[in-house]
């Protein structure tokens, strides 16, 4: 096997499809934006702010997460913190980069809608400068009620034109996907593309799996590696193209082990497997960082390699023109060094 460098890892175009723009939260914004805003947050220089970003499983990671955000408070706030997402992602290759939102997390402590779809869509539109397509994928907080994602549902639609899909993240403990099948089925109807989260090791993690795919239609599911429990479901999946984004990074913070072999496993059995970096400000590292760990795990191939950044291209939502048009440029790449 030829040896993985990294030079070789960020030269491949790729999409990066499972990334909390929150979770890109790294501590020198965080204590600018709190001096910006006046925000207190119990520490005053970067070594604080870094030493809070400690945790030990999803739980105690999610209460952390969440008061970080009281420092996002303006339209600038939230573009700030997205531009320099992209800034990061380009640098990784990264060609297209569906970007998920939390909507709640901000509505529910007086941030309004549009403060926060504006002040990200203003990134948006700023990325192709930085080679890079972005969308915006609004999640459901699974830890909220379904009255509040219907109300939040409704809240986009006069932003239809800037949400790609919707998707479902939080913690997963007693919110099961069934919770929300009437308002994914109304996202649906409204021209949204779906996806969930199904978290590694949960509660009911197969049953998840086989919900998300029987009852609510996804088209990808945000981790799911427990889908190898159940081979038919595996076969099923790969028979219709449900997409995997798969984060070996904060797979080893929730878990024991990044998951990298269930993730090698997937990827060699055919399925659409692809590499992302979930919140990287928290788990150390971007989408480079995340290939570059699986690839030494389990010894992958250059191929294989190469096929992780295939796949996350064509199960994108993206544009058809635009995916032929990176699948080109990644053979391209793949076959010039």
């Amino acid at each position: 096997m030829t040896s993985i460098d990294r030079e070789f890892i960020d030269s491949l175009p790729k999409a990066e499809l499972h990334l909390h723009i929150e979770g890109t939260l790294e501590p020198e914004l965080k204590l600018e934006l709190a001096r910006r805003n006046g925000v207190e947050i119990g520490q005053s220089t970067v070594e604080e702010v870094r030493a809070t970003y400690a945790f030990t499983d999803l739980t105690s990671f999610l209460s952390v997460y969440y008061p970080a955000m009281e420092v996002l408070v303006t339209e600038q706030d939230f573009h700030d913190l997205a531009i320099a997402y992209l800034r990061r992602a380009a640098a990784d290759g990264v060609v297209r980069a569906e970007i998920f939102f939390d909507p709640q997390a901000h509505t529910s402590r007086g941030v309004p809608f549009s403060t926060v779809i504006d002040g990200l869509w203003s990134a948006v539109q700023e990325a192709p400068a930085l080679g890079v397509d972005a969308a915006l994928i609004m999640c459901f907080l699974r830890d909220h009620s379904a009255d509040s994602a219907r109300e939040t549902l409704e809240a986009s639609l006069p932003y239809r034109d800037r949400i790609v899909g919707v998707g479902l993240d939080s913690d997963e403990r007693g919110n099961p996907p069934e919770k929300f099948a009437d308002v994914f089925a109304a996202a649906k109807e409204a021209g949204y593309r779906l996806t969930m989260h199904c978290d590694i090791d949960q509660e009911q993690s197969i049953a998840n799996i086989a919900t998300v795919l029987h009852s609510i239609g996804v088209e990808r599911i945000d981790h799911g590696t427990n889908i190898l429990e159940d081979p038919a479901l595996v076969a099923e999946a790969k028979q219709h193209g449900i997409g995997f984004t798969c984060c070996p990074l904060s797979n080893s913070f929730v878990t024991e082990e990044m998951k990298s072999r269930e993730i090698a496993t997937l990827l060699r059995d055919g399925l659409k497997v692809s590499i992302a970096s979930d919140d990287p400000a928290y788990f150390g590292g971007y989408v480079g960082d995340n290939i570059a760990a699986l690839a030494e795990a389990q010894q992958l191939s250059r191929d294989e390699v190469v096929q992780l950044a295939r796949n996350s291209l064509e199960i994108s939502w993206a544009d058809d023109t635009r995916i032929q048009e990176w699948l080109r440029r990644l053979e391209n790449a793949a076959s010039a060094r």
